[in-house]
């Protein structure tokens, strides 16, 4: 049985009976049943799929929304961005995306043709987290039912009502039977669906040891995986920035999905000349960040996801202290039931330092001072992940240089980074490997299958 808890009261939400071996072999079988029907529909029935459901999203929008705020405590005017994205994104998909299918042909220096033809593959596993818990399905989820694969979820416990919901939005949306199904299930049998033969690949969304984990099981049985891990990505800020905002996007960065997004800004590194200014900014914006209940439209930081969420962001405040670094303010458990804690800023932390090289998955920030542009680069390359990353300077030369120079799967400029829906997104180093959205995104879980035809 897996419960799902109000982070904002500490109050059981409801209780989901989770599946036994019999009913995991159900839903593989109803997966291999539908890919063998769906992989021959043609791209126009699939784009409908993906118009409808993105209606659905619209049209439904306050009921998910409040849905995610229930069970993992984000703001509601987040929760509701992330709704109006995700049906962005299935709309995107259902008008942009059948050009992404198109064959490819060559000319063969023997006097023939070679075409490349991009075929599905079967049922896709996808392992998800409970921080963006539509987004970060649905941008599974509309590249499956484009490409003629078939999905398979194992949400994260804490979401479960949300991982239901979806489900059924993709029935009322006309897609068939077993073309998406939510796995209500613990992590114990996720490795034995791995090995399945009638999974073919997988993708996961979560921590390093989560990912590798999957990653491991996979390459067992040699299936592909996508894996879209940690990140402690750098926010830097250059002489030539909009200092005003810098601070208030450095702000939102530190505390957006009450500090649990994996790519946004959690190391603030600022260069020398405008330190001591940015950091009296910085210090008092976030200060002064409205705290409260996340069902109100005025309430910029939350609840944590979870109790155990939090008490782990804590611990790792308690370490930072222990390692020298400076707890400006801030950091510390709110009395009250439920998941609350206050947002802080740290600073003196030493770059080789657990805090340092780790990601704090909570509104504690990190505060750098960078004496040159090569200094700044050392500090945003010193840690083992490579997700994202943040740029303020209007230099043309440094941003040039940062371009090239970070070690990241995403650089954005003058904005706090996020993923777009047209554009690829991923990460290196241990932040995983393989591309979500956009055609590469598309063409991830696919066989680009050659077909010669001679002279």
């Amino acid at each position: 049985m897996i419960q799902t808890t109000n982070p904002a009261t500490g109050e059981t939400i409801a209780e989901y009976q989770t599946l036994d071996e019999n009913g995991i072999d159900r839903k593989l079988e109803a997966a291999t049943r539908a890919f063998r029907d769906w992989r021959t529909t043609s791209l126009d029935e699939r784009t409908k799929v993906l118009s409808r459901l993105g209606d659905l999203y619209e049209a439904n929008q306050e009921e998910l929304a409040k849905l995610a705020v229930a069970e993992m405590g984000k703001p509601i005017t987040q929760a509701r961005a992330e709704v109006g994205k995700c049906a962005n994104l299935l709309h995107h998909f259902a008008e942009n995306g059948p050009p992404m299918l198109e064959s490819r042909f060559w000319e063969l220096s023997d006097g023939g043709k070679a075409e490349g033809r991009w075929l599905p593959l079967g049922p896709v596993l996808a392992v998800m987290p409970w921080n963006f818990p539509y987004w970060q399905v649905v941008r599974f989820l509309a590249p499956t039912i484009l490409a003629g694969n078939v999905g398979l979820l194992k949400h994260a416990s804490i979401v479960q009502g949300v991982a239901k919901r979806m489900e059924e939005l993709v029935l009322e949306a006309g897609g068939p039977e077993g073309l998406f199904q939510n796995l209500c299930v613990s992590s114990d049998p996720i490795a034995d669906v791995v090995a399945d033969p009638r999974v073919v690949a997988a993708t996961l969304t979560g921590s390093e040891g989560a990912g590798s984990a999957v990653a491991a099981q996979a390459g067992k049985h040699l299936k592909k995986v996508v894996l879209e891990l940690g990140g402690s990505d750098p926010f830097i800020v250059m002489p030539s920035a909009d200092l005003d905002k810098a601070v208030k996007d450095a702000v939102t960065a530190r505390i957006q999905n009450n500090g649990q997004s994996c790519i946004c800004g959690k190391r603030t590194i600022v260069h020398a000349d405008i330190y001591e200014d940015f950091a009296d900014r910085f210090t008092s914006a976030l200060k002064d960040v409205k705290q409260g209940d996340p069902i109100d439209d005025d309430t910029e930081l939350g609840p944590l996801s979870s109790e155990s969420q939090r008490d782990t962001v804590l611990d790792q405040v308690a370490k930072a202290k222990d390692e020298g670094c400076t707890l400006v303010f801030g950091g510390e458990k709110i009395d009250r039931p439920g998941a609350w804690m206050t947002a802080g800023l740290l600073t003196d932390v030493p770059l080789a330092s657990e805090t340092g090289t780790d990601e704090i998955f909570g509104p504690v920030g990190q505060l750098y001072k960078a004496k040159d542009i090569d200094e700044a680069t050392t500090i945003a390359n010193a840690i083992p992940y490579g997700l994202g990353s943040a740029v303020w300077t209007t230099d043309e030369g440094e941003k040039e240089h940062f371009a090239n120079a970070i070690e990241a799967g995403m650089t954005t400029f003058n904005a706090v980074n996020g993923s777009k829906i047209e554009a690829p997104f991923g990460g290196i180093k241990r932040s995983g490997h393989g591309r979500e959205l956009s055609e590469f995104g598309l063409h991830e879980f696919m066989n680009l299958k050659t077909l010669v035809h001679p002279a």
